[in-house]
């Protein structure tokens, strides 16, 4: 019953090491690298052969890719900041010896700024990670967020991912533009707009949620920066999705 890990990759030298480290263990790791300027690939090269370089693909479509060039029968798929615990790993390996189910859900727990954020909304976040590959299972072409597009039966992993997103407010800040970007555009695509309305009023409704209804509060400072920068994001994005939509923008 052997395992193909998938990664995709773009500038991930800090990360990734770490990350190939913990799955090490299985019996191939597939990189898709989103065309790296640092030394991403060449750590990676130090675990696996299979480097993919992708083109010009949404985040879906590179872990379809990496799908199809997996050669094992079941596939797992970790970002560049996530790691397997050896329970985990063991967990892991016992299900797959065993078991009828087509696809795991598994818990991430996540760390912001090095510090594990219990509530906000961000625990517990389960998600599908580990599935047979005649499954079916395809993710489709969202800019961000990509979803899985199957159905069949499903089990919830009791082990957990380990998620070191945002080590520092100066990571955070440099990802905000971004994805800020690719969740208007999306947005945009799906011909949604946006009004000065949203700009004001989304992101107080994003930290009251989050800060109060649940619970960030009881994550302490780190708390209160992780909601903050939150709602700066939404505004971020709305305020860039009014722009796209308005007349005679430059985007």
């Amino acid at each position: 019953m052997g395992i193909s890990a998938i990664v995709i990759t773009l500038n991930e030298e800090n990360n990734i090491r770490e990350c190939l480290e913990s799955l090490k263990w299985c019996d191939e790791i597939i990189v898709v690298d989103s065309g790296s300027t640092d030394k991403t690939v060449k750590i990676a090269e130090e675990f696996t052969k299979n480097i993919i370089i992708s083109g010009n693909m949404s985040y879906g479509e590179k872990r379809n890719l990496g799908i199809d060039k997996a050669v094992n029968k079941w596939i797992l798929w970790l970002d560049a900041d996530e790691r397997i615990t050896s329970e985990l790993r063991e967990e892991i390996r016992l299900k797959v010896n065993g078991s009828n189910t087509n696809a795991f859900y598994i818990n991430r727990k996540s760390f912001f700024i090095n510090k594990f954020i219990k509530h906000c909304g961000w625990y517990p976040d389960f998600t599908l990670r580990l599935f047979r590959k005649d499954s079916g299972i395809r993710f489709d072409s969202s800019l961000v967020h990509e979803k899985a597009i199957f159905s069949g039966n499903t089990e919830k992993l009791n082990n957990e991912i380990l998620h070191y997103t945002d080590r520092s407010f100066e990571h955070y800040i440099n990802k905000l533009n971004k994805y800020t970007s690719l969740s208007a555009e999306e947005l945009r695509k799906k011909g949604k707009n946006a009004s000065i309305i949203d700009i004001i009023f989304r992101p107080v409704f994003t930290f009251f949620k989050m800060y109060f209804l649940k619970l960030g509060i009881l994550d302490g400072y780190t708390g209160l920066v992780l909601c903050t920068l939150s709602s700066v994001h939404v505004m971020a994005k709305y305020s860039k999705l009014y722009l796209m939509n308005k007349p005679n923008s430059i985007n």
